[in-house]
């Protein structure tokens, strides 16, 4: 059995409880916020898998919370080792979701969400676990290219590198069986009403467990 089936195989053996969520889409979509309304909603139930990244954090982000700020030799040490479910690298930087990233969350009994990108979900579909995969997508690209440059937090390279990717993501989320669901964010309540009927079942049995 090779190192990388240990891994994926450890990694589903922890995932006794509820399914985790795979929620992926291009910058600028809305993922963020809305994960942030679900986890202000559901505080207990839900909890979100800190990735690594190599990048240096923006302003306000807190290492641990909204990333693992790491080196790219500490990253790829621990990628070699075998601690990551899936990484890829973008504009330069490395980004990942490790095993332990995952296990925090499962050993609270809570929901694990996984914020990742295109290539990350198609890593996971080759591993062990059985997530929820939901795609979260701009109405446009019109509207995605405003929404980021209103955050004002891009060079005009890095901008034009996102809205490519962006594109492909798009094209690629309506690719047959990719995703259970795919929420086009032209309406943020209507989005999250979608999220949270998408995750109910997943949600009570939380709830349920908590309880007894």
């Amino acid at each position: 059995m090779s190192w990388r089936r240990l891994l994926y195989s450890a990694v589903a053996a922890v995932m006794t409880g509820p399914r985790p969520v795979v929620l992926s889409g291009p910058s600028g979509a809305g993922k963020s916020t809305l994960l942030k309304k679900l986890l202000k909603e559901y505080e207990n139930v839900f909890g979100f898998s800190v990735s690594h990244t190599t990048r240096q954090p923006r302003p306000g982000e807190v290492n641990g919370k909204d990333y693992h700020f790491v080196t790219r030799e500490q990253m790829q040490k621990e990628i070699n080792a075998g601690e990551f479910i899936e990484h890829a690298e973008f504009s330069g930087n490395m980004y990942g979701t490790s095993k332990s990233a995952v296990q925090a969350v499962q050993g609270q009994n809570q929901i694990c969400i996984l914020d990742v990108d295109m290539q990350g979900v198609k890593n996971i579909k080759k591993t062990d676990l059985k997530p929820i995969y939901i795609s979260v997508q701009p109405p446009s690209m019109d509207i995605l290219e405003k929404r980021l440059r209103d955050r004002q937090t891009e060079t005009e390279e890095s901008l034009q590198k996102r809205l490519a990717a962006a594109h492909t993501d798009m094209e690629l989320s309506n690719e047959p069986g990719l995703f259970d669901l795919v929420i086009v964010n032209s309406d943020l309540e209507d989005a999250y009403s979608q999220l949270k009927e998408a995750l109910a079942e997943e949600i009570q049995k939380v709830k349920g467990s908590k309880k007894s």
